[in-house]
């Protein structure tokens, strides 16, 4: 008998068909993916999975209710009843029971598998019970959610019945049921209430310094008192990339011979923002102060003249700057812009574009000055970039050819699955080899690595100049994360898997996206390479795309390569 309360859709029993498929979700959630979680991102995971599942299994459930009765009735001469129903949710306990704690149990096995692929140790605190109250805590706090967005919707349509007919109120309620929905989480919960919330907090440590970090002296730097630039204009991470610029008599010390004081050039987004001006014309001028304070600084004369895309907040990764200048004796000029005060997952999700457009106006402008000097004597001109940065640095370029013609080489470390360059390299790689370690054209110009010493010498065919590098882990989820996850298996998970990828590895539709999702927020908590961890392979890739023009040997290779690996990075 059905009920007339409308707040039993609230309040009514769980359906035990939803209930199965939620359960089977759950289960699924708890198979290991890229990197190792932990137990309580686990819960997280398989509370949403499994609301997922519930969502799913209901209208399926209710479905094979309406074409199961008639059957029933015809062959059995009746409908089964409260005590079936009941007998239906007993074995329902029990096997749920014994095969959660058999899944649990299997669980943590795969991700001590899984640690133990990736260099970390197998001790594993997997809290079983605590994963379980976890995920059933949020799946019924997301259903609760849904009912009550099902009982607003109700009330809504019986309110429009009253003006106009009850097909035209069905469907109006549920439009407007969805707008609301879509809107107020996107705009009120996300926009208004995350990104504000963060984009204050990130503006206010954009506005602060570092502990340690001390405004230079050196000409060479921006932020200098001899800069265009102002030390407090730099932002955050400005002050950390430029004050912990390597000075003439660091870089001799490390690699035994003369050196320079290398060239940073920082601008950031308080030099060049102002009011009433969109963001096409800010890049502009942020490029065109950035070539200015090139200019003043003399780096049109280095050796080596490298553009770096940046991060979010303007983050540059000082394992990916150093080695240059230390493989060329300081005789190198770094520039870079910060287009945002947002974290990087904030900038994806808001807009990643501006990396792209701010990348491309400071690339470009950089590249027209450089081609004003002679063509004998201008200095090499690279590019890099990591994570958000890298995607940067390709949109800055209209595909492999353009940035092949355009630059004298690159180093990518990290590039997000969106990321067009890599997209198009990948898409066209040669038959054989694998997504997570493409060879394209046979490697004459880009090769991936993920363990650079053996990675860049294959394929042994010839490598030309110039060289582009990219630095990828099989095991990366900032790679390999998208939309599709959802609906689509990868191309990551055909065989052969990736070499730090355990083979209990699977694909679900659903589960997988959101393994994936959580497995962000885990990808620096393992060790490089590995992760979204590339420590500092940079090293052999820069050997690789810019050697030095003369005198090192494997020797002084080894020596950079080691304290590399043993130095205390400053930011």
């Amino acid at each position: 008998m059905p009920h007339t309360d409308a707040a039993r859709v609230i309040r009514r029993w769980p359906d035990l068909s939803a209930a199965c498929l939620a359960t089977v979700f759950f289960w699924l959630s708890l198979t290991p993916s890229l990197v190792p979680r932990p137990w309580f991102l686990q819960g997280v995971i398989g509370g949403i999975t499994a609301a997922i599942g519930y969502a799913i299994g209901a209208p399926l459930g209710r479905l094979a209710r309406l074409a199961l009765t008639p059957v029933c009735r015809r062959l059995l001469r009746r409908v089964p009843g409260e005590g079936a129903r009941a007998h239906a949710w007993q074995a329902y306990y029990v096997l749920a029971l014994g095969l959660t704690v058999l899944a649990l149990s299997e669980s943590a096995r795969m991700q001590r598998r899984l640690r133990a692929l990736q260099d970390l140790p197998e001790t594993l605190t997997w809290h079983s019970m605590m994963i379980t109250l976890m995920a059933l805590a949020l799946c019924a706090l997301l259903l609760l959610v849904a009912r009550a967005v099902r009982l607003g919707t109700r009330k809504l349509i019986r309110a429009l019945c009253r003006f106009v007919p009850r097909p035209v109120a069905v469907v109006a309620g549920l439009l407007i049921s969805a707008t609301a929905v879509v809107v107020g989480t996107r705009d009120v919960v996300f926009d208004r209430g995350v990104v504000d919330v963060v984009a204050q907090f990130a503006e206010s440590t954009d506005r602060g310094t570092k502990d340690g970090m001390v405004q230079s002296g050196s000409p060479q730097v921006s932020g200098s008192p001899h800069s265009l630039i102002t030390w407090r204009e730099l932002g955050y991470e400005g002050r950390n990339f430029t004050a912990s610029t390597p000075t003439a008599r660091h870089i001799s010390q490390v690699t035994h011979r003369p050196a320079k004081d290398p060239v940073r050039v920082y601008v950031g987004r308080r030099a060049f923002e102002g009011p009433g001006t969109g963001e096409p014309e800010n890049y502009a001028a942020g490029a065109e102060l950035a070539v200015a304070e090139l200019e003043r600084t003399g780096a049109f004369d280095r050796e080596v003249l490298a553009v770096a895309g940046t991060t979010g907040m303007g983050w540059v990764n000082s394992t990916d700057a150093e080695p240059l200048e230390y493989l060329h004796g300081g005789d190198t000029a770094i520039v870079a812009m910060q287009y945002s005060y947002l974290p990087s997952w904030v900038s994806f999700a808001v807009d990643k574009e501006q990396a792209g457009r701010a990348n491309r106006a400071l690339f470009e402008a950089v590249r027209a000055r450089w081609l004003e000097e002679p063509a004998n004597s201008r200095p090499r001109l690279v590019v890099f970039g990591e994570s958000l940065g890298a995607y940067g640095i390709e949109a800055a370029f209209d595909g492999p050819d353009d940035l092949l013609s355009k630059t004298d080489g690159a180093v990518l470390a990290g590039s997000p699955q969106f990321s067009p360059v890599r997209g198009e390299i990948t898409a066209h790689r040669d038959a054989g080899s694998p997504v997570w370690r493409p060879q394209y054209e046979r490697g004459r110009h880009f090769r991936f690595a993920q363990w650079p010493a053996k990675d860049l010498s294959r394929p042994p065919a010839p490598w030309r100049a110039p060289r582009v590098v990219y630095l990828q882990n099989a095991s990366d989820p900032i790679v390999w994360w998208s939309w599709d996850l959802a609906i689509e298996r990868p191309r990551w998970l055909r065989e052969p898997l990736g070499p730090d990828i355990t083979k209990e590895v699977g694909w679900f539709p659903f589960v997988t996206f959101w393994q994936t999702t959580v497995d962000l927020a885990v990808s620096y908590e393992v060790d490089a390479p590995h992760g979204h961890r590339y420590g500092t392979g940079s090293v052999e890739a820069w050997i690789a795309v810019a050697p030095p023009a003369q005198g090192w040997k494997a020797a002084d290779y080894h020596r950079l390569k080691h304290y590399m690996d043993e130095r205390e990075a400053p930011y």
